[in-house]
């Protein structure tokens, strides 16, 4: 399907409704400004530079906004700095999943480094418990709002760290209790995915997934590496694949080989513009390089990376989207079948959310624009006549 198809481009309420699919969201980086607050003050927390909710929200996006790597990561600090208890970690989780749900979200990858959430004397296996406990509250919650979600957690090891082996094996543990799959994240400068190579090796011989973060501020080294050294099933943004692209000036496109095998192995990219936009690796929402990977059919997917930095949801990016490069529910449906056939739960559940959820959500949707084109050619007809 191409946004060729049909002109329904989407309202702000449908694209609100249409089920949508998230593969790349990191859960410290997703809080409600409000919940920073209350285990901030339970915890007896100071170090928030504003103590009202509103400003608070502001202050992270301005920080996040700053281009100033140091204020960037400050931000995580204090996120990270009252999710140290597992009644903190079971609520962020619960209203994680909530909001996401309230915003269309029908199957969502969340991920979280449980190395950082220690320092409460939580072991590691009971801050895996708590995040999925609170995943679990989150989508009971949200079908009594009469919201449908599934969440499944992915494990993260800091880069910089020297733990991914044990992460990783923690994730394997709990790979059927609510864990789908691995991911390490961090600086790429200076660490790469090569430094972790036991983890990867490991997940591969358990037949594991993982994915990894590469791609967003190093270029194709780090996703040559992350491929063909790791075997990543995915890559965390891979945005700079474009630096392996060269567009013509008469308009012919030409791929490189790095390029060219990213697309034939159908390699799914986690493209986050928003948060591109922030660390430098897009000028622009009309310049992302989304516009051109979708035109040539990459496996590429919507997400929002940290949804409190950078101020945004699902909706909101493709808010964005519709609006620079004209796209269209067929373009969401498309999209959002390639997040959901990109996800790490077993196959025969990813298609039963393609054809029964999926699919059918958009249909509805293009059915209400349908129907309003009828009723608004009817009503000539009838006043012509």
């Amino acid at each position: 399907m191409t946004s060729q198809t049909t002109a329904n481009t989407p309202t702000p309420d449908q694209i609100r409704r249409a089920p949508k699919v998230l593969l790349h969201d990191h859960l410290d980086g997703g809080l409600r400004p409000g919940t920073v607050v209350d285990l901030a003050r339970e915890a007896d927390y100071s170090g928030l530079p504003q103590s009202d909710p509103g400003k608070l929200g502001l202050w992270f996006r301005e920080a996040a906004d700053s281009g100033s790597l140091e204020r960037y990561l400050e931000t995580f600090s204090h996120t990270v700095g009252v999710m140290q208890t597992r009644d903190a970690l079971v609520r962020v989780a619960a209203e994680c999943a909530e909001d996401l749900a309230a915003d269309g979200v029908v199957y969502a990858e969340v991920r979280y480094a449980p190395e950082q959430h220690l320092e409460g004397g939580l072991t590691l296996e009971e801050v895996v418990e708590a995040v999925n406990e609170g995943f679990r509250q989150g989508e009971r919650r949200a079908r009594e709002d009469g919201n449908r979600i599934r969440v499944g957690a992915l494990l993260t090891a800091m880069r910089h760290a020297a733990r991914s082996l044990e992460i990783a094996e923690l994730a394997n543990r709990y790979r059927d209790l609510g864990v789908v799959g691995f991911d390490i994240a961090g600086a790429e400068a200076g660490y790469p995915p090569t430094r972790h190579l036991d983890a990867f090796e490991y997940l591969k011989r358990e037949n594991n997934h993982f994915t990894i973060h590469a791609g967003e501020a190093f270029g194709l080294p780090s996703i040559w590496q992350a491929l063909q050294w790791c075997g990543a099933d995915r890559l965390g943004h891979g945005v700079r694949i474009i630096d392996d692209i060269q567009v013509h000036d008469d308009g012919s496109v030409e791929l490189g080989r790095l390029a060219s095998y990213v697309r034939d192995k159908r390699i799914p990219l986690e493209l986050c513009p928003s948060s591109n936009l922030q660390t430098g690796a897009a000028a622009s929402y009309a310049e992302h390089p989304i516009g051109l990977l979708r035109r040539l059919h990459f496996r590429a997917t919507v997400n929002t990376d940290n949804r409190l930095m950078s101020h945004t949801s699902m909706s909101q990016e493709f808010e964005h989207l519709v609006e620079v490069f004209g796209y269209t529910l067929d373009d969401m449906q498309w999209f959002s079948v390639n997040a959901m056939k990109s996800a790490f739960i077993p196959f025969d559940e990813r298609l039963a959310m393609i054809n029964d959820v999926i699919k059918p959500g958009y249909a509805e949707l293009k059915s209400e624009w349908l129907f309003r084109q009828t009723a608004s050619t009817s009503g000539s007809v009838a006043e012509g006549g």
